[in-house]
Order: C-alpha cells, then sequence, then structure tokens
C-alpha cells in the first residue's frame, strides 16, 4: 500500500501519517508506536522527511527571481535576462588644483592615476583617487583646473591570454568595485609598448566582429568578471594578449560629505619623471557626493524583470521607471506618468519625477544630462521631461491607552511608541512615489509596540508646504491627489501663519464648504483672541475636496511664521489610507505627530464599571490654524463678524504661478 500523499509538511502531520500507514500493514497491528522502540525510527523516518521537503522547497525557491533569498542565486536569475546589478558607487568630489613650483619648461604635466587627496570624516580617513591620467597644459611655472576625484583606492589587475586553458575567466579579486571607474586595455604581448582600449558595453546593438569591446558580470562573494568578444560579437582576444584592467575598490556611501581635502597624489611632467618641486593646493568646489551601497537583491528584483519588459526602448511609463535607474544609478525612486492623465491632458510628453539618494533634487545639469540619454531609448514624436518631486507628510494624533498595572515609565512607553513609528515610517511602503500609508498596519505597529499598550485612537494628517515667493503677486497650486473630509462647515483646511501686503497682522487661511458642491472657498482671517477671528477675505482661493487640490488667488505674501517662507498647510484626507500619487513623494512626519498616553483604567482593573474611562473621539478638529497662533489687533475698517463676506480688491502689476513642494 502506498504512502498517503502528503497536504501538508508539518513534522507531526508526516509522522502520524507513518503510523497510519504502519497499522494498516497487519505485521504491525498490536505494536505501540508510542511506548516502543518503534517510536525511535518514525520519529527518524519522519525527521528525514521533513528536512528533505524543506530543502526541496528551499531549492525550488531559489529557481525564482521572486522568492529567491540568497543573492548570488537572485544575480543568477537577473543575468539569465541581461540585468547587471548596480556595483557599489564612490562618493565624488568636485576639486580645483592650483600646482606651482613646475619648471618653466614643461609645457604640460600629467595628474597620474591612483591616490590624489585625502579626507577626514567622521574620525574616520578616507583616500581619494583618480582612475585615470589627467594631462593639462602649464603656463610659467603653474597650472590649475578642476578634477573629479572618486572615493577609494586604486587598483589594478593584470592577466595573460592563454588560449589553450578552457574556459579561462578574467574575475576582478576585489569586492566593493565601483565598476564605472572601470578601464580595460589590452596588449598585443608583453613585450608590446601601445595597447588598445575596450569600452563596456550593455547592448550588442552595433557591434562587430572587430569592436573593441567588453561585458561585466557579477559572480560570487559581490565579485565582476570581465567578458570578451568571440570575434562574432566582439573582437576575440589571442594567446599571448596582455589584459590590464584598473578600477577603484570604494566605502560607498561612507565618503559622502567630505568637504577638506588634502593633496597626496603624483605629478609627471611631459618626459614622465616625477616633479618633486611642485606644491599643490585643492579647493573643494562640490563636496564628495552620490557615493552608495550595492544594489540590493529587493532592487534587483524589482528592476531586473522591469528592464527586461522593456528591452532597450521606453515606450510606456513603467518602461521609462525601469531603464532611468540605469541611465543614472544614484536615483532612490522614480515616477513617470503620461501627459494624457494630467488635466488638461498634454499628448505626447511623458513626465518623470526622481529623487537621489542623498538630496531631495536633481540637479538641472543633471536632469539635461539624463534626457540626452532617454534619447537613445525614447519613441521619437514623445517628449520626456523633469518635474520637480513634491513632499506629501503624514501626520499622526494619536492618543495611546496603556494599562497602569505595568511598571515602566509612560514616557519612556511614548518613546518606544515614537520609535516604532519612526522604524515603519523608514520602511519601503513610504519614502517613495507610488507609496502608501497603510493605516490599520500602523494601528498594529503602536498597539504592538509593548504588551501594557491595549489600544489607540489615532487620526490622520495630511500636509504640504507651501513655498512662497515674497513680495510678489502669485498665484499658488497645491495637489494632494487624496480626496478631503469635509464634514465640517469649516476649517477643514488649515494653515501656519503668514502676513499679506496691504493686511495688517499675522493671517491664516481655511476653508468654507459650499452645499451639494465638492467645491470650498477658502477665506483669510486674523486671530484677535482666543476665541474670535476677523475675516479679512472670504475671497482668497479655491478648494476641490475631491481631487485634493488647493488653488490660491494672486497674492503678494511678504513673509512667513515659518521659516524659509514656507507655508504649512494640512487637510483630513477622506481615507485614512494616503497614496503618494505622480509626482508626490510620501513621507511619515514623526517629528510633526502627536502620541498622547492616557490610562486604561478598566483594563488595569481600577475601574471595571469604565465610568471615569477618558474615551477619545475619532473625530477631531482642533484648532482653527495650524502651529502657533499669532494674535493681531484689527486696525482697519473690514467687519468682524465671522460670517462677513466682505472682499479686498488688490491690483497687481504681474502675475505668476508657484506650486509647493
Amino acid at each position: 500500500m502506498a504512502l498517503t500523499q502528503f497536504t501538508n509538511l508539518n513534522f507531526e502531520d508526516i509522522k502520524s501519517s507513518i503510523k497510519d500507514y504502519l497499522r494498516e500493514n497487519s505485521n504491525f497491528s498490536d505494536f505501540d508506536f508510542e511506548g516502543s522502540n518503534l517510536s525511535v525510527l518514525i520519529n527518524t523516518l519522519a525527521y528525514n522527511s521533513y528536512i528533505t521537503a524543506y530543502n526541496t522547497n528551499m531549492v525550488a525557491n531559489e529557481s525564482f527571481i521572486d522568492s529567491a533569498t540568497l543573492r548570488e542565486n537572485v544575480v543568477s536569475l537577473a543575468r539569465n535576462i541581461g540585468y547587471v546589478p548596480r556595483s557599489k558607487r564612490a562618493a565624488t568630489a568636485l576639486v580645483q588644483y592650483i600646482v606651482s613650483g613646475i619648471s618653466s619648461t614643461n609645457a604640460s604635466i600629467t595628474l597620474q592615476p591612483g591616490v590624489f587627496a585625502n579626507s577626514g570624516l567622521n574620525n574616520t580617513n578616507f583616500i581619494y583617487s583618480l582612475p585615470e591620467k589627467v594631462q593639462v597644459p602649464s603656463f610659467s611655472g603653474t597650472s590649475q583646473g578642476l578634477v573629479t576625484i572618486y572615493q577609494g583606492q586604486y587598483l589594478e589587475k593584470e592577466w595573460t591570454v592563454n588560449t589553450s586553458q578552457a574556459n579561462q575567466k578574467y574575475v576582478l579579486p576585489n569586492d566593493s568595485i565601483d565598476t564605472s571607474t572601470l578601464r580595460v586595455f589590452v596588449k598585443d604581448s608583453s613585450a608590446s609598448s601601445t595597447q588598445t582600449e575596450y569600452k563596456l558595453i550593455d547592448s550588442i546593438v552595433g557591434v562587430t566582429s572587430i569592436t573593441n569591446m567588453f561585458l561585466i558580470q557579477e559572480t560570487s562573494d559581490e565579485k565582476y568578471e570581465i567578458l570578451f568578444g568571440d570575434g562574432i560579437f566582439g573582437k576575440k582576444l589571442e594567446s599571448g594578449n596582455v589584459i590590464n584592467a584598473s578600477y577603484i575598490k570604494t566605502d560607498g556611501k561612507d565618503g559622502n560629505g567630505a568637504s577638506n581635502f588634502n593633496y597626496a597624489g603624483t605629478i609627471k611632467d611631459e618626459n614622465g619623471a616625477d616633479i618633486t618641486t611642485a606644491q599643490t593646493r585643492l579647493i573643494t568646489i562640490v563636496p564628495s557626493e552620490n557615493g552608495d551601497d550595492i544594489e540590493s537583491v529587493e532592487s534587483i528584483r524589482n528592476y531586473a524583470p522591469r528592464r527586461f519588459s522593456a528591452q532597450n526602448r521606453a515606450v510606456t511609463a513603467t518602461d521609462y521607471e525601469s531603464i532611468l535607474p540605469s541611465i543614472y544609478p544614484n536615483i532612490q525612486s522614480v515616477s513617470a506618468f503620461g501627459g494624457e492623465d494630467l488635466n488638461p491632458p498634454q499628448y505626447g510628453r511623458v513626465f518623470i519625477a526622481a529623487k537621489p539618494r542623498n538630496g531631495n533634487f536633481l540637479a538641472d545639469s543633471t536632469k539635461k544630462s539624463i534626457l540626452k540619454s532617454l534619447k537613445n531609448y525614447s519613441v521619437a514624436g514623445i517628449v520626456p521631461s523633469f518635474v520637480d518631486l513634491k513632499f506629501l507628510y503624514v501626520e499622526l494624533d494619536s492618543y495611546i491607552y496603556y494599562n497602569t498595572n505595568f511598571t515602566g515609565n509612560p514616557n519612556t512607553l511614548r518613546a518606544n511608541v515614537a520609535n516604532s513609528v519612526t522604524q515603519y515610517g523608514g520602511s519601503g511602503e513610504l519614502n517613495k512615489f507610488g507609496g502608501r500609508f497603510k493605516y490599520s498596519k500602523m494601528i498594529s505597529v503602536i498597539d504592538s509596540t509593548d504588551s501594557s499598550i491595549t489600544s489607540n485612537i489615532t487620526n490622520i494628517l495630511i500636509r504640504r508646504n507651501l513655498k512662497t515667493v515674497p513680495n510678489t503677486f502669485t498665484q499658488y497650486e497645491l495637489c494632494y491627489d487624496n480626496e478631503f473630509y469635509k464634514e465640517l462647515d469649516s476649517y477643514n483646511i488649515k494653515s501656519t501663519g503668514f502676513t499679506v501686503a496691504g493686511i495688517n497682522g499675522t493671517v491664516y487661511l481655511a476653508d468654507k464648504t459650499i452645499d451639494g458642491s465638492n467645491i470650498g472657498n477658502l477665506f483669510l482671517f486674523r486671530v484677535t483672541n482666543e476665541t474670535e477671528v476677523d475675516i479679512v477675505s472670504s475671497n482668497f482661493g479655491t478648494v476641490n475636496y475631491t481631487k485634493g487640490e488647493i488653488l490660491i488667488n494672486t497674492v503678494n505674501i511678504t513673509s512667513t511664521v515659518q521659516p524659509e517662507g514656507i507655508i504649512e498647510i494640512q487637510a483630513i484626507p477622506l481615507s485614512n489610507d494616503v497614496l503618494g500619487r505622480k509626482e508626490l513623494y510620501l513621507q511619515l512626519s514623526v517629528a510633526n505627530s502627536n502620541f498622547t498616553m492616557r490610562q486604561d483604567l478598566i483594563a488595569s482593573g481600577a475601574n471595571v464599571s469604565g465610568t471615569r474611562f477618558d474615551a477619545q473621539s475619532s473625530y477631531i478638529n482642533g484648532s482653527k490654524v495650524r502651529g502657533t497662533i499669532v494674535t493681531s489687533t484689527s486696525t482697519s475698517t473690514i467687519p468682524t463678524t465671522v460670517n462677513s463676506t466682505v472682499t479686498t480688491t488688490t491690483s497687481s502689476s504681474s502675475s505668476s504661478s508657484s506650486s509647493g513642494y
């Protein structure tokens, strides 16, 4: 009789199946499987079956890129679809060198590859190197110019080609290599005085049998192998050829932030002799930046299939999102969407928002460089363009109930909750385009922080920062792309304080709903005391609750309570799950969140009847303004009635449009 087919690989279930099989055999019908020595044999068989099933399951998992866990397996699977994971990236700095003490007879000097400078950062000394020679002119014994230096150690590796050796491999012996600094030269023989540079390619399109090219692929232990042509695609190497590879081994993102450099390089004259009398001074133009770690397993899983589906062509928005990180590896998150998704639509355009790994915005020069590279991938007639990312912040107003029988300090408990929320805020679900704040998960994070926490009532706010243009008549637009909650008659929208030309004192903006419509009016008001306000303009702009959009009419804002000309504008989302759509980059603002600890007298047994339990509303609005309240004394003739409909009129000579970030 055959064993029953296993539907569960649990150890106890396997053991029970073996016992059932033996009981059906007449030779074992009277055996005591629990007390006899046969129990040991059954446990051994069950354990062996369990281990075999586990190993089989792991082997199956490691065969697919979306379930593999070992980096070598994920890299190997990505290699099958032509994807090369991003290597470590060296932090780069732009420095100006000023060399003096050169012989006046020298028309040029050569900055040698290798160590060029060092810098102290976070109590650690970092080396910065040149990946290749830099020849520059010299005038009257001095030379100066700009050079980009890379954090890390300059290394070289040499091989002699031996075609009689089957499957000869050229593996760089170091890990933590920045492959963008890899330079490969080939000599015909060890006696040759000339060498030919081979170029790294990422596509065989246009490659012929005489193209001097090479490919790279990641192997085990995060090392890289160099692959040369076979005589059909790319020039084939011959026996006796000498390969020389130079590269930089880097510390990655640890080298970011260095701004003071000490020269430590070597300079040669035009005859190749060392210049020992030269004095070199370095001036930092751009501190070291853009250093990064090797591409993670999660990133490879995400981008490898998408890059394969794009086939090196940018047709859909997803194609742009997968190709862009390979063009500019310093991208942390990218969002692309077609102009047809806008209102009004802009056909024939693709809009790209990208966040670099070490900063918030891409430099204009970087954008131009990326757009130039995208021309090799994009479809003719489609115009890609960049839009700056805009931050959408999620804030919490959380009331946390705890059992008073626990022995800890409530302040410590509050700090632990804040730490848990901060960890969730740094997860991959947020801090990206297309991020999603999951309310149920946040509730669970708070409750699971400590066993003494019995429940929590957490309200959600969304905020955007409006960057004003001081002393300029400007229109403003803020898009949240999340529907607003508007059950209250007014003050669903709140702001921090600011001042407006022609109006005395600090003012705030808020909304007034229009019955039967998804549109509301924005009004401008001053706070006169704790309970009363002055409405100074009832037609300051509009709010579309369904679209999650705020439009502010032409206004001259002269100053803001918040620094750097910022007005913080908050709203209550209709859904507690908040999405970061299009160019909105979703972030959880823990610093602006509120965590209030409250005793759970029912759970502690102090008030089982619940008569003294302090229940917290899940629907609160609070103050009419956001942040610090600045009261103002009215000196104008504008009515002070809350329901005032008086509109102030302001003339302007110029008008422009601006949005927040």
